[in-house]
């Protein structure tokens, strides 16, 4: 064990003496010598952003209460900004109604206030929700660079009701969840409506200095009617892909302080789980029984590094997973990460090549984070013991899984550096132990951005894996150590109407990432693409139509193609939030040796003719293989959905997934999936949920090589009430089950669940 430490050790060091000598050193010469500018060219929106003066946010000494009403003195003392630009669909136009926002500081808090003035008041869309829950509404929102970078910023938005959503947008990806504790309150009056927001010091990162700081400050506004329409304070240029830089300043915050930045999060957890001794007709028993007390604690020891731990921790999420289908596929489906232990800081660990997916820790014991960021470096990395070891086995034309029931140490390290104005260069280290059991990935990335509409992303990595014995005999894994690499290359260039893109990806066969997420491993893949894009101001039949044609090839490592095909896209933006989007491919791919037509017809069509009514369809027609007994067929997916919110407080949604594969002989199945939700919200913080799975397959066993069984069902249930003070100080008491069906067995109940969680924050 001794010797497998060591060995581990000394490869990570050499990474990382690699990187530090090596990589960094290189490109910040190039950099400071003028090879690559990266930004550095003095373009006119540079000299703009150097010739806006700072807007003054004052100091108050007066409280305010936060109750949706600016009837406080302070608020006419405050910073006053008006929201004068429409920046979508109208570029840089005044929009039809008229917002102020308010700005203005404490010791401790930020303040935010906002009026939103409107000659049609009762067309307002704004709901009583939960929070994070706002996309479609009014709302205005505040966004704050508070490191004055331009390349990360927290949006803080609230609708009418005072309902809260918040995130970080970075550079990297548009939205990262994060959930902050902060005050707000809505209220709609007869000429619209306003907003006020407190928002603690110590629930933000900013500049360590006594002095006074400037941020990167926007405000905006959503006003959804026929058409969504968001509002700012300063005219954008769509040919620039860095929002932040042309943001306007604020200048103030002297002596804000944090706190102690501490925060303590215990937790209460009851679970009973009984299940049936056997399936249809045994008797339940109790299979999980228990009370788990744990806490959680962040503590940020500089302004933007923050440091988590927990003992039992309660990593589960109370979100059931939305159903999807899972017949006739090749590689593995992916869930999106819902836990809030994971959700934190997640866009540090994002990547092109996936070598870091949370959700492959399953069950942690407990768990150890640190992310953040200090001047030029990011930093992220989270250690988990895991009770559940799953394991992925990807291959050229398919993936199988496995899971052991046994323990495994999870290790995430990550590394960023900002390079020049908008640039940066990381490192990603993952490291997974078990009995007999190991995958380690190092390997370096960048996404360099040469002038405001082109840049290069670049991932490399290498693996290096171990599996136990019965494994390598049960699934064909290659003996003792093995290693592999992946490469991934995109060049994009993106203006207000063109865009065009070139893509390499390179996967070899041996390529494992434990703690990522890898379905496909053994191709090359090259790809391009070219996109224009007609954009209209409100007033026209449309807002924006779009182009765009593409071709792409992949090739396993025989040199053997996989995969040749055309594809070209027209999509549609117009009034009553419509959108029409129709995708055309045409060529061949290959599966197990032999050449399958790939021809195929994608629809996706959605309105939103009110604020209350949401309908949409999908819809994927043409040539798809029948990977169970090798042959080809027609395939036919209908997925359509309603939403539905009758009155501020009642919503329900119901989902149907249809689909068909027809080969010569006849049909071979058809599958329906049915997801529906009802919430009930009785204020901004409680609601009342339900939600329902259906699944029925059918199967023509006699034209299967391995006949499956000819009928699957399933029901999943869950009924879930929530109290939600904040994100932490939380109440959950809910039940779910499962039953299941087959055609000698009518749809039975197998299990049920009952929980319990009760969560507080105590921040200092």
């Amino acid at each position: 064990m001794k010797k497998k430490y060591d060995k581990r050790k000394t490869f990570l060091i050499l990474i990382l003496i690699f990187l530090y000598v090596w990589v960094f050193p290189i490109y910040s010469s190039v950099y400071s010598s003028g090879l690559l500018a990266l930004g550095e060219r003095a373009t006119a929106e540079d000299s703009e952003k150097k010739a806006k003066v700072p807007h003054i946010v004052p100091r108050i000494d007066s409280k305010i209460r936060i109750d949706g009403v600016l009837d406080e003195k302070v608020w006419e003392e405050a910073l006053k900004i008006e929201i004068k630009y429409e920046f979508y669909p109208g570029y840089n136009t005044k929009p039809p109604v008229r917002t102020e926002v308010f700005l203005a500081y404490g010791a401790n808090h930020l303040y935010a206030g906002f009026r939103a003035y409107d000659s049609k008041p009762g067309e307002i869309r704004a709901r009583v929700t939960d929070r994070d829950n706002i996309e479609n509404d009014d709302y205005v929102a505040i966004v704050l660079d508070t490191f004055n970078e331009s390349r990360r910023a927290y949006v803080i938005r609230c609708n009418p009701h005072g309902v809260q959503h918040d995130f970080i947008t970075t550079m990297e990806t548009s939205m990262d969840e994060w959930d902050g504790i902060w005050s707000s309150a809505g209220k709609i009056s007869e000429w619209g409506y306003t907003v006020e927001m407190k928002i603690p010091f110590s629930t933000l990162r900013f500049q360590k200095t006594k002095d006074n700081q400037v941020w990167g400050f926007d405000a905006i506004r959503h006003y959804p009617r026929s058409l969504n329409r968001y509002f700012t304070i300063f005219s954008r240029d769509r040919s620039n892909n860095c929002y932040m830089c042309q943001a306007d300043k604020i200048i103030g915050f002297k002596g804000a302080r944090a706190g102690l930045n501490l925060e303590f999060d215990p937790t209460l957890s009851a679970i009973l789980t009984q299940e049936r001794e056997s399936f249809p007709d045994g008797e339940f028993k109790d299979v999980t029984k228990k009370l788990d007390p744990g806490i959680s604690a962040r503590w940020s020891f500089t302004p933007n590094l923050t440091l988590s731990g927990a003992v039992n921790p309660d990593f589960s999420h109370v979100e059931a997973d939305a159903a999807q289908l899972d017949i006739n596929n090749q590689f593995i489906l992916f869930y999106p990460e819902k836990r809030p232990f994971f959700l934190e800081g997640l866009n540090i660990f994002r990547s092109r090549l996936y070598p870091v997916y949370t959700r492959s820790i399953v069950d942690p014991n407990w768990g150890i984070k640190m992310t953040g960021k200090e001047g030029k470096n990011t930093i992220g990395f989270y250690s988990a013991q895991d009770s559940v070891t799953n394991l992925v086995f990807p291959g050229t034309e398919g993936s199988r899984h496995t899971s052991l029931g046994m323990n495994n140490y999870g290790t995430v390290f990550r590394y960023r550096r900002d390079v020049g104005r908008s640039s940066n260069l990381g490192l990603f280290v993952t490291d997974r132990e078990g009995k007999d059991y190991f995958n380690r990935v190092a390997g370096i990335d960048g996404d360099l951005r040469f002038t405001k509409k082109d840049s290069l992303l670049f991932q490399f990595l290498g693996s290096q894996t171990q599996y136990p014995g019965d494994v390598i005999l049960d699934f064909g894994q290659p003996l003792g150590k093995f290693t592999g690499g992946a490469f991934d290359f995109l060049y994009s260039h993106a203006t207000e109407h063109v865009r065009i893109s070139a893509h390499y990806q390179d996967i070899g066969p041996d390529f494992r990432a434990d703690l990522g997420f890898v379905g496909q491993t053994g191709f090359k893949l090259y790809e391009g693409a070219g996109q224009y894009i007609w954009r209209r101001n409100p007033g026209h039949w449309y807002t924006a139509m779009v182009v765009q044609g593409g071709y792409s090839q992949m090739f396993d490592y025989n040199k053997n193609p996989l995969q040749k095909v055309f594809e070209s896209t027209f999509s549609y933006e117009g009034p009553l939030q419509s959108l029409f989007n129709l995708h055309i491919t045409g060529g061949k791919r290959t599966f197990m040796g032999q050449e399958f037509n790939h021809n195929t017809l994608d629809v996706i069509a959605q309105l939103r003719p009110s604020g209350s009514f949401f309908l949409y369809l999908v819809g994927i027609f043409g040539d798809q293989v029948d990977y169970a007994n090798l042959r080809a067929g027609k395939r036919i997916t209908l997925n359509p959905g309603i939403e539905y919110h009758l009155g501020n407080h009642l919503s329900f949604s119901i989902e149907h997934l249809y689909e068909k594969l027809d080969v010569d002989a006849g049909k071979l199945y058809t599958a329906n999936l049915t997801n529906f939700r009802m919430v009930y919200q009785f204020s901004n913080r409680a609601f009342l949920r339900t939600i329902l799975q259906y699944a029925d397959f059918r199967y023509n066993t006699d034209l299967y090589i391995t006949p499956p069984d000819p009928e699957f069902k399933h029901l999943f249930s869950q009924v879930l009430f929530s109290y939600k003070i904040n994100p932490q100080t939380v109440l959950f008491l809910g039940y779910s089950d499962d039953y299941y069906g087959y055609s000698i067995i009518p749809v039975t109940q197998n299990n049920r669940t009952f929980f319990l969680k009760i969560g507080y924050a105590l921040v200092l």
